[in-house]
C-alpha cells in the first residue's frame, strides 16, 4: 500500500479539472468556466493548504523535541517546494489553454479586447459606462513610501497604478477592481452584427486612468493588476467575556487581515512597483511572489456572459420526482414510501416545499435542522421563520465556523433568534456537518437526511442524495441525536442512523472486516464507496488489508485520494463532469444481503473522529435499487472517468458511457415509465 501526501493528490484532481478546460469535445464557453473553477479551486488551495505548509515550517521548537521539530520542519518545506513547483506549472498550461480559448473564440466572432483596441464607438461607450456605473464604486489609494500599505481583500483583484512624474519622482496608487451584480467582470460592447466583443472591467478603469487621477501632473501612467492571497487560518477568541457572535467578528476580521502568503502580480508590471508592492507585503523571497498574465482572480470565468447555446452545455432541466405530484401533500407521501431525491437531476424545489408545507401543516409541532452551508436570500431560512411565526417549536443548529460562510451564517443565525426560531451554535469543539432534517407532527415523525448542504444555489449543480422517510427506528435516531445536540441530559444511541464522531468509524470498519471475514471463508465480497475525499490512514490500511484478501473493492472519488492502488482488487476512479460530484454512499455485499448507505461524511479523520456527521442504512428496497444502479452507471462511465494517474479510464466495448447524462435519462425514463403505468 502506498499512501500518497493529501496536498500533491488535491492538486491531482485540480488538474482533471484543467483537462476539462483542454477537452475539445467540452463545448467552448464551458471550458472558460472550467478554467474559472480551476483558478478558484487553486486560490482556496494556496489560502488553506500552502498557507498551512508555510505555518508549518515556521513552527517554533519546543523543549525537548527540538529533533522532532526540525523533522517536521524540513519535510514541510520540502513539501512546499513540491506544491509550489506544482502550481507553478499548472499555471502555465492554465495560461495557454487561455489563449487557445480565446482564439477559438475568435473564431466564432466572440473577441475579448482590451483599451488599446477598441473603436471609437466602444471607446465612448466604455467612457459613459465608467461615468454611470463604475466611478462611484471606486475609491483610489495613494501610497507613499513611509506608510503602510492600505488594508486589500483578499478575494479581489487591484489595480497598482504609476504616474511618471517630470521630477522623476514616481507616484503610486491602488484601485480595488469593484466587481459585483450590478458591476460584472465582463462587459458586452456595441459591435457590428455577428460579432461579439467583450471587454474586461480591468481595461474599462484603464482606459479612464485619466478621468481618475485628473488632478495630478505626470508625464505618462499605466496600471498594472496583482492580488493577495492570505492565509484563511480562523483563529477564534477564548475571551469568556464575549458572546459568540462578538468573538467570530474578530475571528473573521483577524482572516480578513491575515499574512499574505503569495502576492500574484502582471509580469509586465515594472521592477521598481513590484518591489515597493512587496516590500509593504513583507514578501520577498521568490516563492511568495508569482508572476502571471494581464488578468488575475480568474475565478470570475465562471460567471463568463451566456452568449450562445451552441457553445454551452446542454440544459438539463431538473426533473419532478415522480413520487410527489404538484401542489399536494409530501408529508402525505412519504407516510407511504421513502422517497429518494438526487440533485440535481432532482429540483431542490422539493426539499423547500417540505419546509414550507411543515410550516403551515396545522398537525406539525416542531421542526429540528442543521444547517453549514446556505443560499444567499435562503429560502430555507424563510421557510423556518414562516414556521417560527405560525407557532410551531423550531430549533436550528447552525455552524458558525462553516469556512469562508462564516460571516454569513452569522448574519443568519442573529436573523432567525430575531424572529423566535431557538438558535443552537453546536458543540465546542466539533463542527457539525450532518444534514439532518426532523419534522414532528401529531403521533408521527418525518426525517430528511442528505450528502450535501440545504442551499437552493449549490442544489443546482452539485450532485447530492435527499433521503425522505418516516421509518419510526430512523426517526427515533433523528430524535436522539438532535436531543443531544441541545444538551438535553438523555441517552445517545441509534439504530439506523450511523454518527460521527461517536459510532460511524466503528460501524464502517466493522462492515469492512466482516466483508474481509467472507474473502476468507470463500465466499463473495465487495465494497463500493463513493466519496469526495478519502485520506483516513487507519481506512486506507483496513481497506488495503481487505482487498489483499480478495475483497473488491471499487471506489469512485472526486478530489483527494491518498490510496494509491496496488493490486487487481482495488480500483478508484474519479468523474469531473458538468455537475460537481458531491455524494458520498457506501455498499457492503454482506453475504448477499447487501447494506447500502447515504452520508454526509467522507473518509477523512476529520469527517470521522472531529465532526459530528450522519449517515443513513437504507433499508427500502426500491431505494436501494436505485443506489446500486446509480454506483453502476457512474463506474461504468468511460468518458468523464478517469484514473489516479489522471488517464481516462478505457473499457473492452466501444460505446460511450458519459454518466451524468446517463443518470438523466435513467430518472426521466423512471419517471416517464411510472407516469405510463399510473394512467394504466
Amino acid at each position: 500500500m502506498i499512501v500518497n501526501n493529501r496536498a500533491l493528490s488535491w492538486l491531482d484532481f485540480n488538474e482533471r479539472v484543467l483537462q476539462e478546460a483542454q477537452d475539445k469535445s467540452v463545448p467552448l464557453i464551458q471550458r472558460l468556466r472550467f478554467l474559472g473553477i480551476f483558478s478558484n479551486n487553486q486560490d482556496e488551495f494556496i489560502r488553506i493548504h500552502v498557507a498551512n505548509i508555510v505555518r508549518t515550517c515556521n513552527i517554533k521548537t519546543g523543549k525537548n523535541q527540538v529533533d522532532k521539530d526540525t523533522d517536521i520542519r524540513e519535510a514541510a518545506k520540502q513539501l512546499l517546494t513540491q506544491v509550489n513547483s506544482r502550481v507553478s506549472e499548472s499555471q502555465k498550461i492554465f495560461e495557454q489553454v487561455y489563449n487557445e480559448i480565446l482564439s477559438e473564440m475568435e473564431t466564432h466572432n466572440i473577441h475579448i479586447v482590451n483599451e488599446q483596441q477598441l473603436d471609437e464607438r466602444q471607446k465612448e461607450f466604455c467612457r459613459d459606462y465608467f461615468s454611470s456605473v463604475v466611478a462611484q464604486r471606486l475609491v483610489p489609494l495613494i501610497l507613499k513610501k513611509n506608510t503602510e500599505i492600505p488594508f486589500l481583500k483578499d478575494n479581489s483583484v487591484y489595480l497598482a497604478v504609476k504616474m511618471i512624474t517630470s521630477k522623476e519622482n514616481n507616484r503610486y496608487a491602488i484601485i480595488q477592481i469593484p466587481v459585483n451584480e450590478s458591476c460584472p467582470r465582463f462587459v458586452v460592447l456595441p459591435a457590428e452584427n455577428g460579432t461579439t466583443v467583450i471587454i474586461f472591467l480591468d481595461d474599462i478603469i484603464r482606459l479612464c486612468l485619466d478621468e481618475i487621477f485628473f488632478m495630478f501632473n505626470y508625464k505618462s501612467i499605466s496600471a498594472y493588476t496583482f492580488r493577495a492571497l492570505r492565509d484563511a487560518y480562523f483563529s477564534f477568541d477564548d475571551d469568556i467575556s464575549k458572546s459568540l457572535v462578538e468573538k467570530m467578528n474578530t475571528g473573521l476580521n483577524k482572516r480578513l487581515h491575515g499574512q499574505p502568503v503569495k502576492l500574484v502580480y502582471d509580469r509586465d508590471m515594472p521592477a521598481d512597483m513590484l518591489d515597493f508592492i512587496s516590500t509593504k507585503f513583507k514578501l520577498k523571497e521568490n516563492r511568495d511572489l508569482s508572476s502571471g498574465g494581464r488578468y488575475h482572480l480568474l475565478s470570475d470565468l465562471m460567471q463568463f456572459p451566456k452568449l450562445r447555446p451552441d457553445l454551452e452545455d446542454a440544459n438539463l432541466p431538473p426533473l419532478h420526482s415522480l413520487d410527489i405530484k404538484p401542489f399536494s401533500s409530501i408529508l402525505k407521501v412519504i407516510d407511504t414510501k421513502d422517497i429518494l431525491l438526487n440533485y440535481p437531476y432532482h429540483t431542490f424545489n422539493h426539499f423547500v416545499d417540505f419546509l414550507k408545507e411543515a410550516a403551515i401543516d396545522p398537525k406539525v409541532e416542531s421542526i429540528y435542522i442543521t444547517l453549514y452551508r446556505l443560499a444567499e436570500n435562503s429560502k430555507i431560512i424563510n421557510a423556518l421563520i414562516n414556521a417560527a411565526k405560525n407557532g410551531k417549536t423550531v430549533v436550528v443548529v447552525i455552524e458558525l465556523f462553516a469556512r469562508f460562510d462564516e460571516e454569513q451564517n452569522t448574519a443568519y443565525s442573529e436573523l432567525l433568534q430575531k424572529e423566535g426560531v431557538r438558535v443552537i451554535h453546536g458543540v465546542r469543539g466539533t463542527k457539525i456537518h450532518c444534514k439532518l432534517v426532523l419534522i414532528k407532527r401529531k403521533n408521527k415523525g418525518y426525517v430528511y437526511v442528505g450528502t450535501g448542504n440545504f442551499n437552493e444555489s449549490t442544489a443546482r449543480v452539485y450532485s447530492d442524495f435527499g433521503y425522505f422517510t418516516a421509518d419510526d427506528r430512523i426517526v427515533a435516531d433523528a430524535n436522539a441525536i438532535f436531543g443531544f445536540l441541545q444538551s438535553i441530559p438523555t441517552r445517545f444511541s441509534t439504530k439506523q442512523l450511523t454518527v460521527s464522531p461517536y459510532y460511524m468509524r466503528k460501524h464502517f470498519e466493522d462492515l469492512i472486516r466482516q466483508e474481509i471475514k467472507n474473502a476468507q471463508n470463500g465466499k463473495k465480497a465487495y465494497i463500493y464507496g463513493k466519496f469526495n475525499n478519502l485520506t483516513d490512514e487507519k481506512m486506507i490500511k483496513l481497506l488495503s488489508k481487505a482487498s489483499n484478501e480478495g475483497v473488491e473493492i471499487r471506489l469512485i472519488v472526486r478530489s483527494a485520494c491518498c490510496l494509491q492502488p496496488q493490486d487487481g482488487n482495488i480500483r478508484v476512479i474519479s468523474i469531473i463532469d458538468k455537475f460537481l460530484e458531491h455524494a458520498r454512499m457506501m455498499i457492503f455485499h454482506n453475504d448477499g444481503d447487501e447494506k447500502v448507505f447515504i452520508m454526509s461524511a467522507d473518509f477523512m479523520l476529520r469527517n470521522l473522529d472531529l465532526r459530528i456527521e450522519a449517515g443513513v442504512n437504507i433499508t427500502d428496497e426500491k431505494v436501494k435499487k436505485t443506489l446500486q444502479d446509480v454506483f453502476d452507471i457512474q463506474w461504468n462511465d468511460n468518458v468523464k472517468a478517469r484514473d489516479l494517474q489522471n488517464k481516462y479510464v478505457k473499457t473492452n466495448h466501444n460505446e460511450q458511457h458519459r454518466s451524468q447524462l446517463e443518470l438523466y435519462e435513467y430518472y426521466r425514463k423512471l419517471r416517464t415509465e411510472g407516469c405510463e403505468i399510473n394512467k394504466i
